[in-house]
């Protein structure tokens, strides 16, 4: 049952790469431009016949479907090509920007886990008081505020308000565009947590064994909280897939030399290797990410299992 089901996702993800590509690379050719046009105006030099001989050479005097099939066929054979703008080998730039992309992630997570976890659980245990609705304001800011918002007002508070770090400080740590991730997942997380406690504090199991005199700590520490990490876990791995594709607006925000301002900075100059490339990138750690996920819910919680294998 497993291995048909992992086969399954594989088989989707193949599908979801070759019409993801298509789209982002049909969507590419219906601008006006191209990375020679952008190149050469950031040079200041509009030399037409440069110009044509440089797309020449790069194959973007060619039709968009013997571009595709070109990019296509290599990439079957493994080669992401060459960056359009630095000659770069695509996937060693990728390579080289994951390490500062996975360093984001880990403590945007960490930071997400240790926030979401005990607000959601004092939300759920003080349900309608004072404490529930603190978190649920909270949380109905975190969803509301864009990334790109967060990021300038904690940039405001702590480099020109306290002066606790310096813009120069903030591109080189890690600590304030952590800090921005964590806010919009921990307040979506928070929700996730409250509501699943809240369902399973009502239960019959539950009530029972508080009946039966056990301890409360240890009926929520055994029995409720082992049923709220597995939905948690699905959450944070959805999660885990958009940053280790690299958080672009907040990368971009404070200089952190990542995946996403890698492909940020390759739409600007139109880097159609690098743009693919990240496309890819993204699609398998979606799908891939989605599957371990899956997988340990089911393992965290055997009912996950039992209701896939129903379906």
């Amino acid at each position: 049952m497993v291995r048909r089901y992992i086969l399954q996702r594989l088989l989707h993800l193949l599908v979801i790469l070759f019409g993801a590509t298509f789209l982002s690379f049909a969507l590419m050719h219906t601008v006006s431009t191209d990375t020679v046009d952008v190149l050469y105006t950031l040079n200041g030099n509009a030399n037409a016949a440069v110009a044509a001989a440089k797309r020449a050479s790069l194959g973007l005097d060619r039709t968009f479907l013997v571009q595709y099939g070109d990019w296509l066929w290599r990439i079957l054979h493994g080669d992401m090509g060459n960056s359009f703008v630095s000659g770069e080998p695509v996937l060693t730039t990728i390579l080289q920007k994951l390490p500062a992309t996975m360093e984001l992630m880990v403590l945007a997570l960490l930071m997400t886990i240790l926030a979401a976890l005990p607000l959601g659980i004092l939300a759920a245990l003080h349900r309608d008081r004072f404490w529930d609705q603190a978190v649920r304001i909270f949380s109905f800011l975190g969803n509301a505020m864009p990334d790109f918002f967060t990021a300038l007002l904690l940039l405001y508070l702590f480099a020109v308000h306290w002066h606790l770090f310096s813009f120069l400080d903030a591109s080189r740590l890690p600590v304030l565009p952590a800090l921005t991730l964590s806010i919009a997942m921990t307040a979506k997380s928070i929700r996730q947590v409250r509501a699943v406690f809240l369902d399973e504090l009502s239960k019959t199991y539950v009530q029972a064994a508080l009946v039966r005199g056990l301890p409360v700590n240890t009926v929520l520490l055994h029995y409720v909280l082992r049923s709220v990490l597995a939905p948690l876990l699905a959450l944070l791995g959805v999660s885990a897939g958009s940053l280790l594709g690299g958080a672009a607006i907040v990368e971009s925000i404070f200089l952190w030399d990542g995946i996403g301002k890698l492909a940020v900075d390759a739409i600007l100059l139109r880097d159609y290797p690098v743009i693919q490339a990240y496309v890819i990138w993204m699609c398998v750690i979606y799908v891939g990410v989605n599957l371990l996920m899956d997988l340990l819910s089911a393992f965290l919680d055997p009912r996950v299992a039992e209701r896939g294998s129903d379906q």
